[in-house]
């Protein structure tokens, strides 16, 4: 098949909504709803050269992009598109489980993405619950990355991530915390529960995140950081009159502005006894 011409390219970048925001070409960048090109310098990436990798939850492909341009010898990437195998809270309506199932669609946006930039990451439809080490394999490094958000059992999840890993590999764990009990407990584990008509969960402190990695059997290595995801050209924020005696809404516009809270922890496969 030959190669898109940029007229082509621009035309199917603009078809749709975009997670990730990625640079196809010079001058020609997927306008996504988080903008992770700044954020993916900052992060504690060990030497991904010669390396088997796998990206938990990969939507756009950015971070399986990230790893291979950082070496890695394969990159698998895993996703769910069929929003209704997703973990819903009871009582969400259809309406609602269409509509952000669009965002994702057919994986059209990965595709587009690996095409234009001749990639070799294998996308695999998969569950994070359904990790298992006869049907991926193991590998020496995994990336999960924002999305035990969306899950209604983060430690089982994670679970299944130390079960592919190899002996002296390493997880990096990237997913969105609650700034604000984070500040108020900085030591003591503590979550937000969301679970209202949509797929968002949990919004643990920094220390309830690295809590979940340990009680997920994983050592800490270090961690948990706090930082925060920059948004894209997407993101769409609310306007000035939504604000007033709203908190959600006072919420989502400071983090349009500033980024989303989020932390890293960087976790491994406990020494054998």
């Amino acid at each position: 098949m030959p190669e898109p011409s940029e007229d082509e390219l621009r035309a199917a970048v603009g078809e749709r909504e975009w997670y990730h925001t990625i640079e196809l070409r010079p001058g020609l960048v997927t306008p996504g709803w988080f903008d992770t090109r700044t954020v993916a310098g900052r992060l504690p990436w060990p030497d991904l050269t010669g390396r088997r990798c796998l990206d938990v939850g990969t939507f756009d492909g950015f971070w399986a992009l990230e790893m291979e341009r950082r070496g890695a010898s394969q990159v698998t990437a895993i996703d769910i598109l069929d929003p209704r195998q997703w973990d819903w809270p009871a009582g969400s309506d259809e309406e609602t489980v269409a509509a952000i199932g669009r965002r994702k669609g057919e994986a059209d946006g990965f595709s587009l993405v690996v095409g234009a930039l001749g990639s070799a990451v294998e996308r695999r439809e998969l569950s994070v619950y359904d990790l298992d080490p006869d049907v991926v394999g193991r590998f020496d490094f995994v990336y999960v990355g924002s999305l035990l958000l969306h899950l209604r059992d983060p430690v089982r999840a994670l679970g299944r991530v130390a079960g592919v890993l190899r002996p002296g590999g390493r997880v990096l764990l990237v997913d969105a915390i609650d700034i604000s009990l984070t500040r108020r407990h900085p030591r003591r584990p503590v979550a937000r529960l969301d679970g209202i008509g949509r797929p968002w969960w949990w919004y643990p402190n920094a220390a309830a995140l690295g809590r979940m990695v340990s009680a997920a059997g994983l050592r800490i290595d270090s961690g948990p950081k706090p930082f925060r995801m920059v948004a894209g050209s997407g993101h769409t924020g609310r306007p000035w009159r939504h604000l007033v005696g709203n908190a959600t809404a006072r919420r989502a516009f400071v983090e349009a502005h500033l980024g989303e809270p989020h932390a890293w922890v960087v976790a491994s496969l406990p020494d054998p006894a």
